[in-house]
């Protein structure tokens, strides 16, 4: 019997106990605080509103316009979640706390983002009423719509990981969600701006934006490009929070 491969998985599985760990503690801390209730229910309360008042004047049995319309919204909405993640735990001491218990940085990283984008997808559950509603008044292409929801949480995977790592440069929430706010902004911006751009790089240019990605997947067509960038983004952006976070101790 190999022992060390035991030990190996023992301490897989230990790391992964650690994550999930500080995830919880993260999502009740939300709860915890009126920071969820007021972050779904203005969320909920704007794309409602827009939503509602052009699902009629559109005359088609889609979620299209609240996928045009949530992109945008999370510009606002995910900085405004991430910005106390790393920035309050700088602040108050309490990151140097947590690095005295058996935890590496990687862990604290990944159980925060997980927390945040699981808020975000409990915020989005409650959209499904409106493929209810449009279902039962009209056919509704399924393909968009699963495109759509998986396009929507890969897009704010990647602003979650933006945001944390905003919030792991400073100790400071205000500035954590302007540099947040800042750097998904650049991201959903890239494919909209290939007027200005040389047209050797335009390609690329329009590659790096997040929304071009989006538009491909909420199409209903999952490409492998799509998700690649996706997760590249995501894994990317952690990997700098956990060296932003090493910081301290160089």
């Amino acid at each position: 019997m190999n022992f060390s491969a035991i030990l190996d998985i023992k301490g897989v599985l230990g790391n992964f106990k650690h994550t999930g760990t500080i995830f919880r503690k993260e999502l009740r801390s939300y709860f915890n605080s009126a920071v969820a209730y007021v972050v779904i229910v203005v969320f909920l309360a704007i794309i409602g509103w827009f939503y509602t008042s052009n699902l009629f004047l559109s005359n088609v049995a889609s979620l299209r316009l609240m996928f045009n319309l949530v992109p945008a919204i999370f510009l606002f909405v995910v900085p405004a979640i991430t910005m106390r993640l790393l920035a309050e735990e700088k602040k108050s001491g309490t990151i140097e706390l947590l690095s005295t218990k058996p935890l590496h940085d990687a862990e604290i990283i990944l159980g925060k983002f997980l927390a945040a984008w699981a808020l975000i997808g409990i915020a989005l559950l409650p959209t499904l009423l409106y493929y209810v509603t449009i279902a039962s008044i009209g056919t509704v292409d399924n393909g968009p719509v699963i495109g759509g929801y998986v396009g929507l949480m890969l897009m704010a995977g990647v602003y979650v990981s933006v945001g944390l790592l905003a919030s792991s440069l400073t100790d400071n929430q205000i500035v954590a969600f302007i540099v947040g706010f800042l750097f998904v902004f650049v991201l959903f911006m890239f494919d909209k701006i290939l007027m200005y751009v040389p047209e050797f790089m335009t390609s690329v240019v329009e590659f790096l934006g997040v929304d071009y990605h989006f538009s491909n997947i909420a199409r209903g067509v999952i490409d492998s490009r799509d998700i690649i960038y996706f997760l590249s983004v995501l894994g990317f952006s952690l990997y700098l929070c956990v060296v932003s976070l090493e910081r301290r101790k160089w």
